[in-house]
């Protein structure tokens, strides 16, 4: 059975994503444990950040579904999550909706397994909220992205459930600031550099201790340690809210697109592969996604969905990509061979 998609246009953001929900709401099925995962990334800049609205709109639809609890989770990259949920508007989410506002910072976590750069296991923390919820829904604008093209439903979660340390043994207030520095001001030829990440590990283990941060051990290491997280936990319900995306320097420095397009699924995989196809990317090349498809984690091809609302030519608006962009293909490792459970096209 093809995975059913929506695909709907306007201005309005909470009534085009509501319109985006009743398309699909035939195959919407919240259980007892919900989490709406907003986007977090910058806590200081909303264009980086997941609109209170678009979370409105998905509590309207849930509540007039659901009156068990809800929460409102994230887990900020660099500030506390706490400050994202009052500088964007959400703390009147509580009263108006009964809802919980978790940092998932915070949360106990269970340990799972992903890869450092040179391919060696390592364990790294992730919440237990997300890990243990029936139904995760991902609510975040689309996004360009220094590290792996594009940022959609699935990082969002991922990355947003990975624990920074909030211990006052940390000193994150420094640390972020030299290895963001490191990051943004190193040209796109060497923000790749091995010497130049081994600084960055070092502050990471030392001052900031983030597995977030620790996620980063180079192009082909995060794609496939997304991929091998997403086995673990992904998102029930995509929500890719891009009355506003953001293109260029994303995730946190971009320019706004206003691409007016909201999509829907509970296929994140389909919904993520429209939203890069309508933002001017292919699925080829885009890692960590294309991982998987071909591990049959849901439709990654355009031909295997239904798509019901707008037609998909009418929505194309090809974003600008990443400065790092060129350097981002440099995921296709020949080493990933032993690290995945399919044969890797040629």
């Amino acid at each position: 059975m093809n995975a059913v998609v929506s695909l709907a246009r306007g201005t309005d953001r909470k009534e085009t994503i509501s319109r985006a929900l009743e398309l699909i709401s035939d195959r919407i099925r919240p259980g007892k444990k919900i989490v709406i995962k907003p986007n977090f990334v910058s806590t200081l800049r909303p264009l980086a950040a997941t609109h209170v609205d678009a979370v409105r709109a998905v509590l309207d639809y849930l509540r007039d579904r659901h009156d068990g609890p809800i929460v409102v989770a994230d887990g900020a990259s660099f500030t506390d999550t706490m400050e994202g949920f009052r500088n964007f508007g959400y703390l009147p989410l509580r009263d108006e909706y009964g809802v919980d506002l978790v940092d998932l910072n915070r949360d106990d976590w269970v340990e799972v397994e992903a890869y450092d750069r040179k391919f060696n296991p390592t364990r790294l923390r992730l919440s237990r909220i997300l890990v243990e919820s029936d139904t995760i829904i991902s609510v975040t604008p689309p996004k360009t992205h220094d590290t792996v093209i594009v940022t959609l439903s699935l990082k969002n979660v991922i990355m947003g459930g990975l624990i920074r340390d909030q211990s006052e043994h940390s000193t994150p207030g420094l640390g972020r600031l030299v290895s963001f520095g490191l990051g943004f001001i190193a040209p796109p030829a060497v923000r790749d550099w091995p010497p130049l990440q081994q600084v960055k590990d070092w502050i990471n283990q030392r001052m900031i201790r983030s597995d977030k941060l620790a996620m980063h051990q180079g192009f082909p290491a995060i794609n496939l340690s997304l991929f091998k997280l997403a086995q673990r936990v992904r998102p029930h319900l995509s929500i890719i809210d891009g009355t506003v995306g953001m293109e260029g320097n994303g995730p946190i420095m971009g320019k706004g697109v206003n691409l007016g397009v909201v999509i829907a699924s509970t296929d994140f995989l389909a919904a993520d592969t429209l939203a890069a196809y309508i933002m001017g990317f292919r699925i080829e090349e885009i890692g960590y996604l294309y991982y998987c498809k071909l591990a049959g984690m849901g439709a990654g091809d355009l031909s295997e969905m239904e798509i019901r609302g707008e037609r998909v030519e009418d929505c194309v608006l090809p974003f600008q990509p990443h400065q790092s962009y060129r350097a981002q293909l440099r995921w296709r490792d020949d080493r990933v061979k032993g690290f995945v459970p399919f044969e890797l096209p040629a």
